[in-house]
């Protein structure tokens, strides 16, 4: 057990992965220097087995996080009041992921990571696929029919995911507006997302195994010109998250929440800064809620508004990163994007503000993204294995901008409801408020994606 606990610490994990991304590769060119057919075939069948495992969750994932993330708004307090913030808190979320969406897709569209794709082989194999995502999604009246299931079951097993998380939310609504008298189906719906989670906690454990079969096979059989791409997806990553962090929001404050963005940075600086180091919005939330207070937000719904925004408010993690990471798989599967495919990757970002703790993160995010447009689950696991090998580059500034934004809502909605003290505003705090030591061991916003374990971070005061 000790060992188990040991390899799942996101250093030694982080680790386990690069070396899986090397070990699969040396077999991959083994592979393909020998001509050894046999290895090639068990490195495919490895990977082909880690990817039905993981689109295994996917369905279940999306219903439950979705119905359990609109129930939990009741659980806000008594009174209008609350609702209210709660209600505007949440819709910021939405907008907030809204924009950072369709930055991560402009850029994407600049950069245009992965274009080229993989050779002849994934070109002939992507033409069936491209052929039908177009046939899914080529109008509006196409869209509605892909978006509205012939009845409910067969949404969940033909496996379409829109449908799915379109009956969701229609669900999840009404489960809210019954109240107590949903609370048993709330119960259960909970409890099987915690099922889910815990089961795609130990299957990512098993994430080195199934890249080496992933990467092993791809090198066998496409070369080394699938590592060619991986620089400037991650440049885009940057330049995504750079937009949203130094852009968006400092409009956002100075124009909607009229608060100067240096005197926003100079407060929160030093959550941003420890969440970039510790690619951990967990671990980052008591210095995340006192820079909110210190920015004039009241503790009680600073207190309210943080924790929600560290498992649900993630615009590098769950908008920017999964817009890019998705057009970066299609370019690779040598799949051209519809304009719908683009609105249901913007879907997919808004959408995700309403789940609750750990589907926000950019695995969960990056699959359920690509499965909403319709990408090849075989292309998409191949493009997660390789993101792999650079996410922890990826993750410090995805996580830097998640937190930046946990923090920028509350101060929003705090200015809209007249609950901003611009004397706290304006008074000189300590820029290191917290010890952020006793959250150290939180999990990144990497190990939230897969569901694992997480120790509670404690709130700072």
């Amino acid at each position: 057990m000790s060992f188990i606990r040991t390899y799942t610490r996101p250093k030694v994990f982080a680790v386990a992965v690069l070396g899986s991304l090397v070990v699969g590769a040396l077999l991959g060119v083994l592979a393909r220097s020998t001509e050894a057919s046999w290895l090639t075939e068990l490195l495919a069948q490895i990977g082909s087995i880690f990817t039905t495992l993981l689109q295994i969750a996917v369905i279940p994932l999306v219903f439950t996080a979705i119905v359990v993330g609109i129930s939990s708004l009741r659980n806000l307090g008594g009174g209008k009041k609350a609702a209210r913030l709660g209600g505007k808190t949440v819709l910021w979320f939405a907008i907030t992921s809204f924009i950072a969406s369709l930055i991560g897709i402009a850029v994407a569209k600049l950069f245009n990571p992965g274009s080229g794709g993989l050779g002849e082989g994934v070109a002939a194999t992507a033409k069936n696929t491209d052929k039908a995502a177009k046939a899914t999604w080529g109008s509006w009246s196409d869209f509605i029919n892909g978006l509205l299931p012939k009845n409910f079951l067969t949404a969940f097993t033909e496996g379409e995911t829109l449908q799915v998380l379109f009956l969701a939310v229609l669900i999840g609504a009404a489960a809210y507006s019954l109240g107590d008298k949903a609370k048993p189906f709330v119960d259960f719906t909970s409890s099987v997302f915690e099922i889910i989670q815990r089961y795609l906690g130990w299957i990512v454990r098993l994430a080195p195994i199934g890249i080496i079969g992933l990467i092993g096979k791809a090198v066998s059989t496409y070369g080394d010109s699938l590592f060619k791409p991986l620089f400037t997806a991650t440049l885009a990553v940057y330049v995504g998250c750079f937009l949203v962090l130094f852009v968006v929001y400092p409009i956002l404050l100075q124009f909607v929440a009229k608060v100067s963005p240096l005197k926003f940075f100079s407060k929160a600086g030093t959550a941003i800064q420890f969440a970039f180091a510790s690619s951990s919005s967990g671990a980052t939330l008591p210095l995340t809620r006192q820079a909110a207070v210190n920015l004039g937000v009241q503790p009680g719904y600073a207190g309210f508004a943080t924790p929600l925004a560290s498992a649900t408010k993630m615009d590098g993690c769950a908008a920017v990163f999964p817009a890019i990471g998705a057009i970066f798989i299609a370019n690779l599967s040598g799949v051209s994007l519809s304009f719908w495919q683009y609105l249901g990757i913007v879907a997919a970002a808004v959408f995700g503000a309403l789940a609750t703790a750990g589907v926000t993160g950019w695995l969960a995010a990056l699959t359920l993204t690509a499965s909403v447009i319709g990408l090849d689950p075989a292309q998409v696991a191949l493009g997660i294995a390789l993101i792999y090998s650079v996410n922890p580059i990826m993750d410090m500034i995805r996580t830097a901008t998640n937190v930046a934004g946990q923090i920028v809502v509350p101060v929003v909605v705090a200015r809209g409801e007249g609950i901003l003290d611009d004397e706290v505003l304006n008074s000189p705090t300590d820029p290191s408020p917290t010890d952020s030591g006793e959250a150290a061991t939180a999990p990144s916003d990497s190990d939230s994606a897969s569901g694992s374990e997480k120790e509670p971070a404690t709130a700072g005061a």
